[in-house]
C-alpha cells in the first residue's frame, strides 16, 4: 500500500521540478521551446487520460521524465535533446515495453529510434494528435498490461 504524501515528498517534488526547470533554461532557445511545448503535452494528455492521475516531473538520467506514481498506470516518458544532434527531440519510452512497436504501426508517418524514441524535428510542426494518442498509450500502459495478462 502506497504511504500518504508527506510534506517531505512534496518538498522533494517541488526541488524536482526546480531542477527539471533549470535544464530547461539550459537548452538552446529552439530546443527549449520545442520541450516546454512536448511538455505542455504530456500534462494535458495526463489530465485528459481517464485512469492516469496526477503526474510526476522529476529528472532521470538527466531528462526531464513524467511518472505516474499516483496511480501507476503508466511507463515513463522522458523528454530530451537528441544528443549530438542539435535539430532533433525525443519522447523516450521504456525500451522493454511494446510501447514503440505499437507506435510504429499506428503512425509508420513518424521517425523512431530503435524501440525507445519518437524522434522529432526541433523546426517542424508537432504532430499533436499522434503524439497525444501515443502518450495517452505510454501513461495507461500497466492499466492495459493488467487488463489483458497475455498481451
Amino acid at each position: 500500500m502506497r504511504k500518504p504524501a508527506t510534506s517531505t515528498s512534496k518538498a522533494a517534488g517541488r526541488a524536482q521540478a526546480r531542477s527539471a526547470d533549470a535544464l530547461f533554461g539550459a537548452y538552446p532557445a529552439p530546443v527549449k521551446a520545442k520541450l516546454l511545448a512536448l511538455r505542455r503535452l504530456i500534462f494535458e494528455t495526463a489530465k485528459a487520460t481517464k485512469g492516469v492521475g496526477a503526474l510526476e516531473e522529476t529528472l532521470k538520467w538527466g531528462q526531464p521524465s513524467y511518472l505516474t506514481p499516483e496511480t501507476g498506470s503508466g511507463s515513463t516518458v522522458r523528454i530530451d535533446q537528441v544528443k549530438p544532434a542539435a535539430d532533433q527531440v525525443a519522447l523516450y519510452f521504456h525500451c522493454q515495453t511494446n510501447l514503440v512497436e505499437t507506435f510504429r504501426e499506428l503512425y509508420p508517418e513518424l521517425s523512431y529510434s530503435g524501440n525507445r524514441a519518437i524522434l522529432l524535428d526541433v523546426g517542424g510542426k508537432l504532430p499533436e494528435a499522434a503524439l497525444r494518442h501515443c502518450i495517452g498509450l505510454a501513461l495507461t500502459y500497466h492499466l492495459r498490461r493488467k487488463a489483458s495478462p497475455n498481451e
